[in-house]
């Protein structure tokens, strides 16, 4: 189990909060690390189906640790910084090759890298207090962070993400919604069961159709409108070779809701 951030699983639903509510959560290098590692065995480890990363203390991440990552970061060489850049990137990539769908519930103060981890998940809740801000030119560096310049303008649009990066001021809530950003905004005191509850819906169906969705859905940005028809028609075709194929055509048969089982 993890030791930089909480990690609770049950019924296939793994539940993660990093574990600094009195600094609203930042992250440092070995929770960035053990982030990364965590989602990389995600592929290899069959007990998880779904992932919600949830809020501490009323906020979700407030990014980088000011003492523990930021100053460390201004004495280093550029070797150990680029090695350092790659390796949050590398939390990015794990999260989408994970073979999970992912639920953010963000709560409160969601900025700099917590911005992002909600931006690399599939799906997004948000309490009216949410605010989300990618601060990078706040603090001197570029909006380009994490993968921000590629995925944000595909979620809102490449006017509105530019003026997220450029300005790295707060979206609100409200904002993030109308933006579609966020699926959908709720009160604080439902936020955790509304994300279970969504988990729970994923974890009933076909988990792997859905591995095949989140493939599908981040390797397509990369193909032209044919490669994307022909993969999906390979993806569909293996699909249809699972049990939960079947059981979803025996249940309609017999007028009865398929279980499935993500084979």
């Amino acid at each position: 189990m993890p030791t930089h951030f909480r990690c609770d699983i049950e019924d296939g639903i793994a539940t993660l909060r990093l574990d600094r509510p009195d600094r609203k959560n930042p992250l440092t290098f070995d929770s960035y690390a053990e982030l990364r590692d965590w989602f990389r065995a995600r592929p290899y480890d069959d007990s998880v189906k779904a992932v919600v990363f949830g809020s501490n203390g009323g906020n979700f991440c407030s990014g980088g640790d000011v003492h523990d990552i930021i100053g460390p970061l201004t004495k280093m060489s550029m070797k150990e910084l680029l090695a350092f850049t790659r390796m949050t990137g590398d939390l990015v990539k794990a999260m989408i090759d994970c073979g999970v769908p992912i639920i953010a519930a963000a709560d409160g103060v969601c900025v700099g890298a917590g911005a992002i981890i909600a931006m690399a998940s599939d799906l997004r809740l948000a309490t009216p207090a949410t605010k989300t801000a990618f601060l990078f030119t706040r603090v001197g560096l570029a909006g380009c962070d994490m993968g921000a310049c590629a995925m944000l303008p595909r979620i809102i649009g490449q006017g509105r993400a530019a003026e997220l990066l450029y300005t790295g001021r707060s979206m609100s809530a409200d904002e993030g919604a109308a933006w579609g950003f966020w699926n959908r905004v709720v009160d604080p005191d439902a936020l955790d069961a509304e994300a279970q509850e969504m988990a729970r819906r994923l974890v009933a169906g076909p988990t792997f159709g859905h591995m095949m969705t989140k493939t599908m859905l981040n390797q397509e940005w990369s193909m032209s409108l044919d490669m994307a028809i022909e993969a999906e028609a390979q993806a569909q075709a293996l699909c249809m070779q699972t049990q939960d194929f079947t059981r979803a055509y025996n249940a309609f048969v017999a007028k009865e809701k398929p279980v499935f089982e993500g084979d």
